[in-house]
């Protein structure tokens, strides 16, 4: 005798037809003839066998009373509709059917021998809760929502999967409470809403088999195939690191067959770039494109036909191809029918995924059937095309993401005028990974291109360094002298007479000059002989630990000395590199909005800039020489406008300090290198090195035959080699005189050769200032430092 399972549950199953049956014993008595009799037709056919009626446990009775439960159930399974109606009857949450539609038992069928029939996903403990919740519902009166969808998956004939989603009719089952029920209050119930996942506690108060489901269900489904698929495509799709995943092309390969009804559909993707107008390989586990097929990327032009172009490009349309080889020859072997015919594909369709308007990429269906892929079938991706939309802007946003971070890692920041060359080396360093390469970023190149340099160098600033230094030393040791000299005075030690000599020299020598060593090597002296004795004589004398103490009152904490004058010193550059900087950095937005450019600043005892422009950086708009000239002339104008800023600044400075500006010209064409090691754009090239070394040097020069500087408080020093730079920028100086930049003193100078650099020249041309932005009278440095001194 075969068995019902006697698994966990707490409804213990049996199976019975008595609910069926009632009803038709209250048809038999029906004054409707044709209904009493037929009633009375199925109580006798079942007469002779009670246990239909009193309920079964042993399966093989399914198969041998098969006949009369057919007769039994003939009203609730229409015969008319047989062919139509997927219907089974079974048992709640219990893989046993019996006494299926036709229509079922062609499904069953089409699966073969050996296929298992199972609910989908439920496991024993889920399936004991869901048990469960139907008493908790039908029996005790508790309202619990726990319903959840069911569905059989069974494949077809062609072996594509198909998902049948389970809705059960239970007029025909009946809850009986056995000895093991217990009467349950709204505590019992809270505790069980508070512990899902603990079945255990379910188990206690719902034991096993502690109801009898008599009865049976009925099985009603319907093909949710293409919903199903819909909803596997939106899961796929939200999932992260998609192209990473072993199984998410095999996975949605076989959604989409599903979805088609298709066996042999293959998935791709392209992505599109709008910038060089190109298709790019999607890199990731399994990850293919049939329209590039082995190709990194191509021109849409080389890729598509003309007609396929205007399609998906422009009109942002499917483009289906029914028959590849038909197209083949009425085309001549155009593309994309030549490559999709070499990878035996036989139809296809592409479709184009956009966003507002702007193409993303193409979704890519092929099939090795002729006509299998078509225009027709290919309006059901109106459905799914939205969530593949929203997976394409997610994972362009993960990847802008990954390239930040593989960018920032390898290179720090970045400009924004050659990011684009950054992220295209950042998509070969991820895709490599992605492909199990050994990845590595490759060296980032921009040829031909010209260099701009300025800088605002802290006129004299060792010499003011120098001067704070000597001060904060003299005061610091002239302090210590006065300690030490009152102790002597007071005990009378050689020891302290011996330590005031020593201070009384070293304030000498610093009073006369300052050695590079000095500051170190009092500072040492400081910290192992003086503050020894200061500590000492702190706990030995009342007045001389308040001298003492006034002493270390003026102590710097973080640099264990006096500190002041190369504090108002440094806080002076800071204020202006910071002021100075925040100019540059305000112009060059609207610089860049003229035409992109490299530009990087740096500060130093000042601030210096350096520029970079050309085809290569300007990657695909074009670039001609009227954008160098442009940047020349703006690189002036700021300059200018820069030490206005500076001289407006240096009224309100700890420290008075001036600036003097220099602007070297080169207009021969260079290449420049990012070194990985430096995180640093530099000149690339032996001879290129030449323009670096002029750089290094170049405000140290003097005039020719003179011990004259260069470079000038109140004037600006332009650098060149040739006599057509010298005519532009005279150009530039006569037509930025004229808005009130410059005088009329402008000296054209010869320079002394630098090493292994000769033949410079310079133009030094004397810098107009304005007392504050609103006036519009201008002045010469000498007279501004008239001003300031009256």
């Amino acid at each position: 005798m075969e068995q019902l399972y006697q698994d966990e549950f707490p409804l213990d199953r049996l199976i019975s037809f008595h609910k069926v049956l009632e009803a038709y014993d209250r048809m038999a008595e029906s004054e409707d003839k044709f209904a009493a009799q037929k009633a009375k037709y199925v109580l006798e056919a079942q007469a002779p066998y009670p246990e239909l009626r009193d309920g079964f446990k042993d399966l093989s009775l399914l198969k041998k009373h098969q006949k009369i439960i057919n007769i039994i159930l003939q009203d609730s399974f229409s015969e008319i509709l047989t062919n139509n109606e997927i219907k089974v009857g079974s048992l709640p949450y219990y893989d046993v059917i019996f006494n299926p539609s036709k229509r079922f038992e062609k499904i069953l069928a089409a699966a073969g021998d050996d296929f298992e029939l199972k609910v989908r996903g439920g496991t024993e403990d889920l399936n004991y809760i869901m048990g469960c919740t139907i008493i908790l519902n039908f029996y005790y009166g508790f309202n619990l929502d726990f319903k959840r969808p069911l569905f059989y998956d069974i494949p077809d004939d062609k072996g594509v999967m198909k998902h049948y989603r389970i809705l059960y009719n239970a007029d025909f089952m009946e809850l009986i409470p056995t000895d093991k029920a217990k009467d349950l209050t709204q505590e019992d119930v809270d505790e069980l809403l508070e512990n899902f996942y603990n079945i255990e506690v379910w188990k206690e108060k719902i034991p096993p088999a502690s109801f009898i489901a008599k009865g049976f269900v009925i099985s009603n489904m319907f093909d949710a195939t293409t919903e199903h698929a819909i909803s596997e495509i939106k899961s796929s799709l939200i999932s992260n690191d998609k192209r990473a995943n072993d199984s998410f092309i095999t996975n949605l390969q076989d959604v989409f067959r599903s979805f088609f009804n298709i066996k042999d559909i293959r998935v791709g993707f392209v992505t599109y770039n709008s910038d060089k107008d190109k298709f790019e390989r999607v890199h990731g586990k399994e990850m293919a494109s049939y329209l590039l097929h082995d190709r990194e990327m191509e021109s849409c032009s080389e890729t598509l036909c003309p007609r396929s172009y205007s399609r998906l490009l422009d009109q942002h349309d499917y483009f289906a191809i029914a028959n590849v080889e038909k197209y083949y020859d009425l085309c001549d072997g155009q593309p994309p029918y030549k490559g999709l015919k070499n990878q035996g594909i036989k139809s296809a369709i592409f479709a184009p995924i956009s966003n507002d308007g702007n193409l993303l990429g193409i979704l890519e269906l092929v099939s090795t059937k002729v006509n299998a892929l078509n225009s027709v079938n290919a309006q059901k991706l109106e459905h799914i095309m939205p969530y593949i939309v929203t997976a394409v802007l997610r994972s362009a946003a993960e990847e802008a993401n990954l390239i930040d971070a593989v960018i920032q890692n390898e290179c720090t920041t970045v400009h924004s005028s050659v990011y684009w060359k950054f992220k295209e080396e950042a998509k070969h360093f991820i895709d490599d990974e992605l492909d199990g390469k050994q990845a590595s970023f490759n060296d980032i190149v921009f040829k031909d291109v010209y260099p701009l340099y300025g800088q605002i160098d802290i006129k004299d600033s060792s010499k003011a360094r120098n001067l704070a230094i000597q001060n904060d030393l003299i005061i610091q040791l002239s302090s210590i002298n006065k300690i030490i000299t009152s102790a002597w005075e007071k005990q009378r030690l050689p020891i302290y007479e011996e330590l005031a000599f020593r201070v009384g020299n070293l304030l000498e020598e610093i009073e006369e000059t300052l050695n590079t060593s000095s500051e170190q090597a009092i500072f040492d002296f400081v910290k192992e002989e003086v503050n020894p004795v200061l500590d000492h004589l702190k706990n030995s004398d009342r007045h001389l630990k308040k001298m003492i103490l006034d002493y270390e009152a003026e102590i710097d904490d973080t640099t264990e000395s006096y500190y002041d004058h190369r504090r108002r010193y440094d806080d002076s550059v800071m204020a202006i590199n910071k002021k100075l900087a925040s100019v540059i950095d305000r112009k060059q937005e609207d610089a860049q909005g003229m035409f992109p450019h490299y530009f990087e600043r740096y500060k130093t005892d000042g601030v210096e800039h350096n520029m970079y422009i050309g085809q290569s950086i300007a990657g695909v708009l074009p670039f001609d020489v009227l954008y160098l000239n442009n940047l020349r002339l703006w690189q002036l104008q700021v300059m200018c406008e820069m030490e206005n800023t500076h001289y407006e600044l240096k009224s309100k400075l700890p420290v008075s300090l001036d600036v003097a500006s220099l602007i070297l010209v080169h207009s021969t064409s260079l290449s420049i290198r990012f070194r990985m090691d430096e995180k640093r754009f530099d000149v690339d090239g032996t001879y290129n090195a030449r323009y670096e070394v002029i750089k290094k040097r170049i405000d140290k020069s003097f005039i020719k035959g003179t011990n004259e500087r260069l470079t000038q408080t109140g004037k600006l020093s332009i650098v060149y080699s040739q006599k057509k730079e010298e005519l532009e920028y005279l150009r530039y100086i006569g037509f930025l005189k004229s808005k009130g930049y410059f005088t009329n003193t402008i000296e054209i100078l010869e320079l002394e050769g630098l090493q292994g650099v000769t033949g410079l020249k310079a133009i030094r041309a004397e810098i107009l200032y304005k007392k504050d932005n609103e006036s519009q009278q201008t002045y010469t440095y000498d007279d501004l430092m008239e001003t300031l001194n009256t």
